[in-house]
């Protein structure tokens, strides 16, 4: 029965670490999204500001 415990509890830590480096991952993918998204829309805004001020 020990034996069975401690097998769960080592289980359980080497889950909680992959889950953590999981969600590190996740957050760093979603900032390198929203920054180039932002540089994008940035961009666009740019570029039809120029047109609608040449339409003009």
């Amino acid at each position: 029965m020990k034996n069975l415990v401690s097998r769960f509890v080592k289980d359980e830590d080497v889950n909680s670490v992959k889950l953590f480096e999981g969600g590190l991952i996740a957050t760093g993918i979603a900032i390198a999204i929203i920054a180039a998204v932002n540089g994008v829309g940035n961009q666009l805004s740019g570029t039809f500001n120029t047109i609608s001020t040449s339409l003009k």
